[in-house]
């Protein structure tokens, strides 16, 4: 390859700078690379469009995990019943983990990130507040933002003015 582009995002991303920009710098004779079908492409429609795209600029395709090249017709075949696949198994997988976090859910597993206080932290931080300090400045102490640090109180049953929500 000449030029070299490495894409940080998601192919799911509505905005991809660096694909857009590796798109552009091609040119007429050129094979735009890629390594795996599913990292560049967000649907079978969007890699059948874009290989489209391409071939009308005179740009093929190369998907160097899969050997295909859109050079040929075997290649453009190739492309789209990969494209579907992958398509394919990005909704099962997606799915699949929507129901195993939803079953962890039920079985009353605590799905996302771990909070950031724990409940003696929030109750010493609820104090100082209480006692006038201000939030912003007890917040700057813990290392988290004052929004944070409102909920925590509103997740311990505390208000963010010293008293209690009840």
């Amino acid at each position: 390859c000449d030029q070299l582009f490495i894409e940080e995002g998601s192919a799911v991303a509505k905005h991809r700078p660096t694909f857009d920009d590796a798109l552009a710098a091609v040119r007429a004779g050129d094979s735009f690379v890629i390594f795996d079908l599913d990292r560049a492409f967000r649907s079978t429609v969007d890699a059948v469009m874009t290989a489209e795209r391409l071939r009308e600029r005179g740009v093929h395709l190369k998907i160097i995990s899969l050997n295909i090249d859109t050079a040929t017709a075997e290649g453009e075949l190739y492309l789209t019943l990969l494209a579907a696949m992958a398509q394919f198994e990005r909704r099962i997988l997606s799915r699949r983990t929507k129901e195993g976090m939803e079953a962890a859910r039920r079985r009353g597993a605590k799905i996302g990130r771990p909070h950031k206080l724990d409940e003696e932290t929030v109750a010493r931080a609820h104090r100082y507040v209480s006692e006038g300090y201000p939030a912003a400045y007890v917040a700057k102490l813990l290392g988290i933002s004052r929004t944070t640090l409102y909920r925590a109180f509103k997740r311990w049953g505390l208000d963010g003015h010293g008293g209690d929500l009840a």
